[in-house]
């Protein structure tokens, strides 16, 4: 059984409200080699007792860095916001959605310790399928 390690980091993030107006609020990226496709992203929006949880594909936030990417309910693009180097996501559910602005550099760090952890492109190396089918088959 291969040893799981975790790269996680607190970003500072704006949720943007406006043209005008964005709020500061922290965000949580994780990211775990037992699943070496997704990163974990817990916003703690401001005001709420409460967090939001997304899970976003790392290959889509890497790409984000240099291009518009995203597909569904997840669009990312960067841009340039008050001289600096953003990520911004836009995320929509049946109930709302939000424009989130995280900072490039942030980002590129917390990815580079992933890629040093699971290489870009080693991925399904991670994965254990008979694991996987077994425990669906065992109905967990």
């Amino acid at each position: 059984m291969r040893s799981v390690r975790t790269v996680a980091c607190e970003l500072p993030a704006q949720l943007v409200l406006s043209h005008d107006l964005s709020v500061p609020m922290r965000a949580a990226l994780r990211y775990e080699t037992d699943d070496p496709y997704a990163v974990r992203t817990v916003f703690h929006p401001p005001g709420q007792g409460r967090t939001v949880e997304w899970f976003f594909s790392r290959d889509m936030l890497a790409q984000a860095l240099s291009e518009h990417t995203g597909q569904g309910d997840v669009h990312m693009w960067p841009a340039v916001d008050a001289g600096r180097a953003m990520v911004f996501v836009a995320l929509r559910t049946p109930t709302g959605s939000a424009l989130l602005g995280f900072p490039a550099q942030g980002v590129e760090s917390f990815l580079r310790e992933t890629w040093s952890a699971v290489p870009s492109g080693a991925e399904s190396g991670r994965l254990d399928l008979d694991a996987e089918l077994a425990q669906l088959l065992a109905g967990n």
